[in-house]
């Protein structure tokens, strides 16, 4: 197999030529057909989060064909295409698992990141823990929904029934998230860099009210605002935007420093929640509405080899929509 391979945090990924694996008990061995390039990748190679012994190949927005069976994987046949996200595997036990949080199971696995993910054309993953897809579509058009979509779903989740939500960072989880909201009825005001009419463009396009940038404020309050954006900065901003008893949700693995802001901002019983991570409940939820919400994901598709290019385009804004690596 091959493989980008991270083995130096801050460095650029490396491409290797590697071992196919064997899936042992209960695993499948995928054949990736693309993989998509998410933010929390860009916190991975630099490393933003809790460091994790190196090498490993990142990527969790995983598309594929199953080509091997470990033994006692039985859920999934060989030759069906399945998804793979960010949670990996959970215990099971723990009072989070038993409380159907496995989001905050105490020794989750994490595609991509404690183990290794979809930058490559072969992947590991628990039968358990992947998601049947339809096999029409190209892959390259499904590989965002497993990540951007996924934690989209769940931020929204979080904000309960409003039905004017703020999005921070119209990227690739914003452009998903905006047509979910469509089609359940809810109106969607984008929030971008600063003069960024691309940006702007896009979330127009997809049937936003209102679009501008991220120093602006709509002329009437929000019931709830996602970020997406992982600056801390945005947080007071959002906060300004809501109505008293609104929500602003934090749906980033990493955001900078939350700045210090007066208690008035918070006050009239607004809060700030965070999202980490997933569940498989979450994964279905959403993947059974994809359909009927008639989701398009608006993809720029570079070759495995060219990961870090991708990476660079994500954290320099130069993208509309979601990277996609294509083995």
């Amino acid at each position: 197999m091959y493989a980008m391979t991270l083995r130096e945090y801050g460095r650029p990924l490396i491409w290797e030529q590697r071992t196919t694996p064997e899936p042992g008990p209960g695993q499948v061995r995928i054949k990736v057909e693309a993989c998509g390039v998410c933010r929390t990748d860009l916190h991975v190679v630099d490393g933003e989060l809790p460091r994790v012994p190196l090498p490993i190949i990142p990527g969790h927005e995983v598309v594929g064909i199953v080509e091997a069976l470990g033994s006692g994987a039985q859920r999934i046949g060989v030759g069906a295409r399945v998804g793979v996200s960010w949670l990996a595997r959970t215990c099971g036990r723990c009072r989070y698992c038993r409380d159907g949080q496995e989001n905050l199971c105490d020794t989750a696995l994490f595609t991509g990141y404690t183990r290794h993910g979809g930058y490559a054309t072969h992947v590991i993953a628990d039968a358990e823990y992947v998601f049947p897809l339809r096999d029409e579509g190209e892959a390259e058009s499904l590989a965002p929904l497993l990540c951007a979509g996924l934690i989209g779903w769940r931020c929204l989740r979080a904000t309960g029934n409003g039905a004017r939500i703020g999005l921070y960072g119209f990227g690739a989880a914003a452009h998903i998230l905006a047509q979910v909201c469509r089609w359940e009825g809810r109106s969607i005001y984008a929030f971008t860099r600063p003069g960024d009419t691309a940006a702007q463009g896009l979330a127009l396009s997809l049937g936003a009210a209102w679009a501008g940038g991220s120093d602006r404020r709509p002329a009437e309050p929000l019931d709830a605002a996602i970020l997406f954006a992982p600056v801390g900065a945005l947080v007071p901003a959002a906060l300004q935007t809501v109505r008293k008893g609104g929500t602003v949700v934090c749906g980033g693995i990493h955001m900078s420093d939350i700045p210090a802001f007066p208690y008035r901002m918070l006050w009239e019983e607004r809060r700030v929640v965070s999202v980490a991570n997933l569940t498989r409940q979450d994964g279905k939820g959403f993947l059974d509405i994809a359909g009927p919400a008639r989701i398009r994901t608006h993809t720029k598709r570079y070759a495995l080899q060219e990961a870090n290019q991708a990476l660079s385009d994500l954290r320099e804004g130069r993208l509309e929509g979601a990277a996609v690596l294509v083995p």
